[in-house]
């Protein structure tokens, strides 16, 4: 029954056509990251950006959170896309810290620390708010049977956490 309402909660955002694409100039937050940003395995209408921002809708506040998610990318990725995927007049950014850094290793890229340290010293420079993506324990219950990428439990789990720290971002 919670599946089903969070759902139809999303699809009213979703045609309300309230979710933006990452070359919109209005978007105000944005989730940069890897799959679970993404929503690989669940779609990205179910995934945590799109269940943050029908949240804060529910809420009162009309933002859009563009999903900046890339299946597989590493910390070079996003910091080589993140002025196309950051537009201008963007206030915060959700960033999935360890994501790109576990794709890269996964590769044989290293730890890539330094590119993300980079990623958060632009936006910073740009002047935009970087908050990052929560991960805990908790989620280790609610993933995909690859044992790495989140269920719709595990995103919402996710945006419900995020949700009262972009509230005071917000404000």
């Amino acid at each position: 029954m919670l599946m089903m309402m969070r759902s139809l909660l999303i699809a009213g955002v979703l045609a309300a056509g309230l979710v933006g694409s990452a070359t919109e100039a209005g978007a105000q937050i944005v989730a940069i990251g890897a799959s679970n940003v993404a929503g690989r395995g669940v779609g990205s209408s179910d995934a945590w950006p799109a269940q943050l921002e029908a949240m804060l809708a529910a809420r009162g506040r009309n933002v859009h959170v563009v999903n900046a998610g890339i299946n597989g990318d590493t910390n070079v990725g996003m910091l080589g896309r993140l002025d196309s995927a950051v537009p201008d007049g963007t206030r915060i950014v959700l960033l999935d810290k360890y994501g790109g850094g576990w794709n890269a290793r996964r590769k044989g890229q290293g730890d890539q620390a330094a590119e993300l340290a980079a990623i958060e010293a632009q936006l910073r420079g740009r002047h935009i708010r970087v908050i990052p993506m929560w991960w805990g324990p908790a989620l280790r219950g609610y993933l995909q049977p690859d044992g790495i990428h989140f269920t719709p439990d595990g995103h919402h789990l996710v945006a419900t956490r995020m949700l009262p720290v972009v509230m005071r971002a917000l404000r």
